[in-house]
């Protein structure tokens, strides 16, 4: 048993060290034998190739206790496919899904004192990332990488209730065409992180970001997919190269074709806006955060669902997904991962 001291009622969303953490070192060509830590330290050359040029790629899931009193994990292996994508692209050496898959349940099997209770709404955020290690000086890819995944407990996103937010949308792109919006990369996070702050500095909650070329089509937040309902309850999700492929989103979408909804995935103008009966943001940490207005340089667009709760086709879909995760709605086959 781990020394656990945790308020489990007051946990935000913010890092906790626990106990132990996942380690692997990619050298000579091939990844060597991971193993798990109580090092939460890392030790970098001052010419590593994160530092200098920026290589790195990282996930983001959570473990949580079931009401009957399991520890799973939702969807894992698509988190591993994902971070091969990404790490493919910045030409970095891939940690194969296997790797991955012993990594996310090392990891949670040695920190299960650290998984807040299921009465808490609270889970293990886990945090698998690749970087370069190995020094360079010239304008190319490392020779050298690290894997690690470390967990950190963070409490339940809507501590006092589901309130729709007020986003902008930014005067910034966040991604260009043929760029590198649609891997999750560190890089393009901090390019959010300016119009994050400023958009926060004007009072609202997140930044809407239109597409680099036209500025005319919606893509997403600096973190997250939107969802959109039109006011005949069909489920409308953006379509663009430079989106990243959240899972999130593709749950959500799979749900909602289940439930009987109509899906469509197809660009969005932002013109259809005030169109739409009800929009919302999606991913691991909230699953859906509900938008009741966006900002555009004074116009406001303000659904119908209104600014105090979630409207009810998005509320259907969240309940449906978080049911899935903590165990009183039976899963599609594969969504969760049971570790012993």
């Amino acid at each position: 048993m781990a020394n656990v001291n945790v308020d489990w009622e007051n946990l935000g969303f913010g890092y906790q060290p626990i106990t132990k953490r996942y380690v692997a070192n990619y050298k000579d060509g091939k990844w060597g034998k991971g193993e798990l830590t109580e090092d939460a330290t890392v030790v970098l050359n001052e010419c590593a190739g994160i530092l200098q040029y920026c290589q790195e790629v990282f996930e983001g899931l959570k473990a949580y206790k079931t009401k009957d009193g399991r520890v799973v994990t939702f969807r894992p292996d698509m988190n591993a496919k994902r971070m091969i994508d990404s790490a493919k692209r910045l030409e970095m050496p891939p940690v194969s899904e296997e790797m991955f898959m012993e990594a996310v349940d090392q990891v949670v099997a040695a920190n299960k004192d650290w998984i807040p209770p299921y009465e808490t709404g609270g889970a293990l955020y886990l945090r698998p990332y690749l970087f370069a290690t190995g020094p360079v000086i010239g304008v190319k890819p490392s020779d050298e990488y690290q894997f690690r995944l470390f967990g950190t407990p963070v409490g339940s996103y809507f501590k006092n209730g589901v309130k729709p937010i007020t986003i902008c949308v930014s005067d910034y792109d966040r991604a260009a065409p043929h760029g590198t919006g649609n891997i999750k990369a560190g890089l393009n996070y901090a390019m959010s992180l300016y119009p994050y702050i400023l958009a926060h500095e004007n009072g609202y909650d997140e930044n809407m970001y239109l597409d680099a070329a036209t500025r005319t089509y919606v893509e997403e937040t600096g973190g997250a997919n939107f969802l959109f309902v039109t006011k005949d309850n069909k489920i409308v999700t953006p379509k663009s190269d430079s989106i990243l492929p959240s899972i999130t989103r593709r749950s959500l979408v799979t749900l909602a074709e289940k439930l009987g909804y109509t899906v469509e995935h197809r660009p969005v103008k932002f013109t259809e806006l005030k169109d739409f009966a009800e929009a919302g943001l999606c991913g691991t940490a909230a699953v859906i955060c509900p938008v009741g207005k966006v900002v555009n340089h004074g116009e406001e667009i303000c659904f119908p669902s209104g600014m105090e709760k979630m409207g009810p086709v998005l509320t259907k879909l969240y309940d449906e997904l978080r049911g899935i995760q903590i165990g009183t709605i039976e899963a599609p086959e594969g969504w969760i991962r049971e570790i012993k």
